[in-house]
C-alpha cells in the first residue's frame, strides 16, 4: 500500500481545505520536473488525498477499488434510451455492494457525470450505509446521452470548466445541473469524467476535454475518460497532454475492448493508466481478452498503470435485481482467474489497491 498523507483528510467541513488547492505557488505540476514532454516523471506527484462523497481521505485508506462503476442512474436520457440502465434504488445498490464487500471491496468510482442521472445525495447515502468509499464525478458524457438543445451544446470551454471546477471545490449541485437553479451540496466531486466518441474526437468532445484539463490543472482532480469501443485513446491523451494535464492522474476506460498489445503499450508509455472492465463480457469458449491484456502489460512492465472495474451499469448485471454476474465477480471469480494465469498476489494488490490509491489521488495543481 502506498503511504501518502493528506493535510485535509477528515476535514471535509473545513472551508479552508476546500480552496487551498486553488492557490498556485507557481512551482509547476512537479518539483524538479524536466522536459515538458516527460509526463511519466510526474506519475507519483500527489498532494496526498482522495476525494470521496463523504470527505477527503488518505489514499492509504482507500483499499481494494473498482475504478469504473455506476451505482446510481436516476433517470435521464440514458434510461429513456434503455430501461435496463435505471439504477435508482439506494437499497438495491447497498445490497449489490455487499456481494463485493465480502471479497474485500472498499471503494468504488461512480462514473456517471453531470445531468445524465447523477444523484450525489443517493451516492452519499450508499456510502454511509455500505461502508464503501464512493468517488463521485463531474464532467460530461457523450453527446447522444443529452437532448439536442442541452446546455452542453452551446456552453463555452470556460463555462464548462467553471461548472466542473465548482463541483470539485464547492460541492455537486443537488439538481445535477438539470436546470437554472443550482444548490451546492457538501458532497464534492473526486474525479472528472469525460467521454470521447468512437474512432476520433468530435468538436464537442474536444471542447469538453479542454474544459476538463482546465479544471484538472486548477485543482489536481484526476481525470477518467470513456473510450467508445476502446478507441481514440491516443488522441485523447495527446489533447490532454497538450492542455497541460498530468497524465499520471489520467485513466482511460474500456480500452480492453481492443485486444492489441502494441496499442496498449503505446497508451501506457505516455504515463497514463488504463481501466479494464470487459472481463465478464467475453463469450464462453473464447479467449478472455481482458486476461490476455493483463498478462501482456504485466510482462511488458506496466503493472503499476493497470486498474480494473466492471462498468456494470445495468439491472441485468446485478444480483440484487436477479441478474448476473453481480459485482462480487471481479474480486471473486475473476480474481481467481487472474491467479490461474500467473498474475500473483503482488500484481492483484497493485491493480486493486496500489494503483487506484496513487492515480485517484489529487495531483499538484498547475496554477
Amino acid at each position: 500500500m502506498v503511504g501518502l498523507r493528506s493535510d485535509c483528510a477528515g476535514a471535509s467541513k473545513d472551508r479552508r481545505c476546500r480552496h487551498v488547492r486553488l492557490a498556485a505557488d507557481g512551482q509547476g505540476a512537479a518539483a524538479g520536473q524536466g522536459a515538458a514532454g516527460d509526463r511519466r516523471a510526474r506519475t507519483l506527484q500527489t498532494v496526498g488525498f482522495v476525494r470521496t462523497v463523504l470527505g477527503d481521505i488518505d489514499p492509504a485508506d482507500l483499499g481494494p477499488t473498482y475504478a469504473h462503476e455506476h451505482l446510481i442512474i436516476d433517470g435521464g436520457r440514458l434510461v429513456e434510451l434503455q430501461a435496463d440502465f435505471r439504477l435508482d434504488s439506494v437499497d438495491q445498490a447497498v445490497a449489490e455492494l455487499e456481494g463485493a464487500r465480502v471479497y474485500g471491496l472498499r471503494a468504488v468510482v461512480d462514473a456517471l457525470p453531470c445531468d445524465a442521472g447523477r444523484n450525489v445525495r443517493k451516492l452519499a447515502e450508499i456510502s454511509r450505509r455500505s461502508g464503501i468509499h464512493v468517488i463521485a464525478p463531474t464532467g460530461l458524457h457523450l453527446a447522444r446521452y443529452y437532448e439536442d438543445r442541452h446546455w452542453s451544446v452551446t456552453a463555452t470551454e470556460e463555462e464548462l470548466a467553471g461548472l466542473f471546477l465548482a463541483d470539485v471545490v464547492e460541492g455537486i449541485d443537488e439538481h445535477d445541473y438539470t436546470g437554472p437553479i443550482v444548490h451546492r451540496t457538501e458532497h464534492r466531486a473526486g474525479v472528472i469524467k469525460v467521454a470521447g466518441s468512437a474512432g476520433a474526437l468530435i468538436d464537442r468532445d474536444r471542447r469538453v476535454f479542454r474544459a476538463a484539463a482546465v479544471a484538472h490543472r486548477a485543482t489536481g482532480c484526476p481525470i477518467l475518460t470513456h473510450c467508445t469501443d476502446g478507441s481514440a485513446a491516443l488522441e485523447q491523451l495527446r489533447l490532454l497532454s497538450d492542455e497541460g494535464a498530468d497524465l499520471g492522474h489520467v485513466v482511460l476506460s474500456h480500452t480492453d475492448k481492443v485486444v492489441d498489445r502494441g496499442y496498449h503499450r503505446e497508451i501506457l508509455s505516455t504515463g497514463a493508466s488504463v481501466e479494464y472492465d470487459q472481463s465478464f463480457r467475453w463469450p464462453d469458449g473464447t479467449e478472455n481478452g481482458t486476461l490476455t491484456l493483463l498478462d501482456w502489460m504485466v510482462a511488458d512492465g506496466f503493472a503499476s498503470q493497470l486498474l480494473l472495474g466492471m462498468d456494470a451499469a445495468r439491472r441485468s448485471y446485478w444480483t440484487a435485481y436477479g441478474g448476473s454476474p453481480g459485482m462480487g465477480y471481479l474480486l471473486g471469480a475473476f480474481s481467481e482467474q487472474m491467479t490461474s494465469h500467473g498474475l500473483d498476489a503482488a500484481v492483484r494488490h497493485a491493480v486493486f489497491v496500489e494503483n487506484p490509491a496513487r492515480v485517484l489521488a489529487f495531483s499538484q495543481p498547475a496554477g
